[in-house]
């Protein structure tokens, strides 16, 4: 997915899992327009967790969270925005077109 989003002029920042995530996010000189988040992550901060840090304390940030229906559909609500889940397998094309649209509001 980082792949195909650089492809369309996005810079991507990828995380190994949750924690790895939290400490970029924590990086105050990064401007972090949408995060797009597994529910299941390895380790101790899955998807709901990234998700509510990334409310409380960046705001600013969209939120998608991708993960089987089931998993996914749990995560609506105040985690996120727009229709917050995606289910796996997911197109690339609706992965952006979710993130313009999310950007786009924002503007």
């Amino acid at each position: 997915m980082g792949a195909y989003l650089r492809s369309c002029g996005y810079k991507v920042i990828e995380a190994a899992n949750g924690e790895e995530a939290l400490i970029v996010l924590g990086n105050a000189d990064l401007q972090i327009d949408a995060v797009l988040a597994e529910v299941a992550l390895r380790g101790d901060v899955d998807g709901f967790r990234l998700a509510a840090w990334i409310r409380d304390r960046r705001p600013q940030t969209a939120v998608i969270l991708a993960g089987t229906p089931a998993r996914a559909a749990n995560a609506a609500g105040d985690l996120c925005e727009d229709g917050p889940e995606m289910s796996k397998p997911y197109d690339p094309q609706l992965v952006l077109d979710r993130i313009k649209r999310l950007l786009a509001a924002r503007r």
